[in-house]
């Protein structure tokens, strides 16, 4: 009895280890299956993406994970949406995917493409508001604006956008353009205020905004400016007149071209803005300056000059007497009579 009964423990114990030694070869099985999955996956999201040129896309906010591999798929970036999705988990990037308009790279791998949209390197925009142009201007070019999107609805004043270029992804709505360019005019004058001079015949930011639009549209020559912006200052702290034409054209155009020359009859005619008739600032600004012109009325060179007139090459000739002013003015005749 004693020796069957080893007999069969010893039977019972080897079906056990068999038992264990199956388990334990399938979990090895597994765990190479596992590895192997995972190996192939991984050499799969390294490798080289089906496109052969670059392609757009465009990611709305709140897509998810699976929306964004669609997306993907779609625009014939990627190859397999669940692998897609699976390689993001395992970078942990669920979320951090951020939303814009990307340019895909020919033959960009998945990895490639997550670390893309990760990093947020979406295409940008670019809207350009020229100096000097009036605030209806500057609507109008938004308006028409094919990348922007939403309706116009922001009304700023004359003066209060600051011209630029300024770069936005697809998406940006129109009123918050106008609101980025209402607010780098704020920041810009913000900056530079407290550094002004201190002997300027205007104490208000506004004030300091009316006669950097004049200087604006007085010159477009950089190095200009500060000298314009003086003219015009040294007039303010004399009572003089600025007798600025673009303020008289102002008043007859709201900023728009004239298309010819000012008539004698409009240089007399009455409008706040005739500064030929008016003492002092006109009530608003006549245009958007950059940011030379508001630096140059903060600013303005130390001169004694009162007045300016064209050199024939694009600039201005000053003088500080009218004498001096009005042998330059008959020069310029001269010169625009033999043109």
């Amino acid at each position: 009895m004693g020796s069957t009964g080893e007999a069969r423990d010893r039977q019972a114990g080897g079906a056990v280890r068999i038992a264990i030694a199956s388990v334990g070869g399938l979990a090895f099985l597994a765990i190479l299956a596992v590895i192997a999955i995972a190996w192939y996956g991984y050499r799969e999201a390294e490798r080289d993406g089906p496109l052969e040129e670059d392609a757009i896309v465009l990611l709305k906010p709140g897509s998810s994970v699976a929306k964004i591999a669609d997306e993907l798929a779609g625009a014939g970036a990627i190859r397999q949406e669940a692998l897609f999705v699976a390689a993001v988990r395992v970078k942990g990037a669920q979320g951090s995917l951020k939303a814009g308009e990307y340019r895909i790279p020919a033959g960009a791998s998945i990895v490639d493409v997550i670390d893309l949209l990760v990093e947020g390197k979406s295409i940008l925009h670019y809207f350009t508001a020229p100096e000097g142009r009036t605030t209806a201007q500057i609507l109008r070019d938004i308006a028409s604006d094919t990348v922007l999107v939403g309706d116009l609805t922001e009304a700023p004043l004359e003066g209060e956008l600051l011209p630029e270029t300024y770069g936005y992804t697809r998406g940006e709505t129109r009123d918050g353009m106008v609101r980025t360019l209402m607010a780098a005019q704020d920041n810009l004058v913000e900056s530079l205020w407290s550094g002004r001079a201190l002997d300027l015949p205007y104490t208000t930011r506004e004030q300091a905004i009316v006669l950097a639009s004049i200087v604006e549209k007085e010159t477009g020559v950089p190095a200009e400016r500060p000298r314009i912006a003086a003219v015009f200052v040294n007039r303010l702290k004399r009572g003089m007149r600025l007798e600025s034409d673009p303020t008289v054209i102002y008043g007859l155009t709201g900023g728009e071209p004239l298309g010819r020359g000012l008539r004698v009859s409009e240089l007399k005619k009455e409008t706040p803005y005739n500064t030929y008739v008016v003492k002092g600032l006109p009530p608003t600004p006549i245009a958007n300056p950059g940011r030379a012109s508001i630096e140059a009325a903060l600013n303005p060179a130390d001169t004694q000059d009162l007045f300016f007139v064209a050199d024939g090459s694009g600039g201005h000739v000053f003088a500080a007497t009218l004498a001096e002013h009005n042998k330059n003015v008959a020069k310029w005749r001269r010169i625009e009579g033999s043109q």
